[in-house]
């Protein structure tokens, strides 16, 4: 079994950062790709950034500039978010894909208001 802890979401103003950490944790074997996606009330699940295990990155366009995703460790990924928008108010999911299938975290909120 795979465990995915998410920390770091909030209430924050436009302009802000905020910091999203995920670990996972259990019988991993193999990372393929470690990612963020984020679900707004309303809208479908989204893919924000990934990283994969030869540190190659993607970005949706509306975060390229904004948002930085990394790996701290074999395990462990991190969002760095710049320039919060309101747009960008979500419950923000960690993804980790192995050759024995996907994985997602609980969900953190990430809420941008004035």
């Amino acid at each position: 079994q795979v465990q995915l802890v998410e920390s770091g979401g909030g209430l924050v103003q436009p302009g802000e950062s905020l910091r999203l950490s995920c670990a996972a944790s259990g019988r991993i074997f193999s990372i393929r790709a470690m990612g963020w996606y984020r679900q707004a009330q309303g809208k479908q699940r989204e893919l924000v950034a990934a990283i994969t295990s030869g540190s190659n990155t993607n970005y949706r366009d509306s975060v390229k500039g904004r948002f930085t995703i990394s790996r701290d460790n074999q395990n462990t990924v991190s969002l760095q978010m710049n320039s919060l928008k309101p747009e960008d108010t979500a419950v923000y999911y960690c993804n980790v894909e192995t050759p024995r299938g996907g994985y997602w975290g609980q969900g953190t909120q990430v809420t941008v208001s004035s």
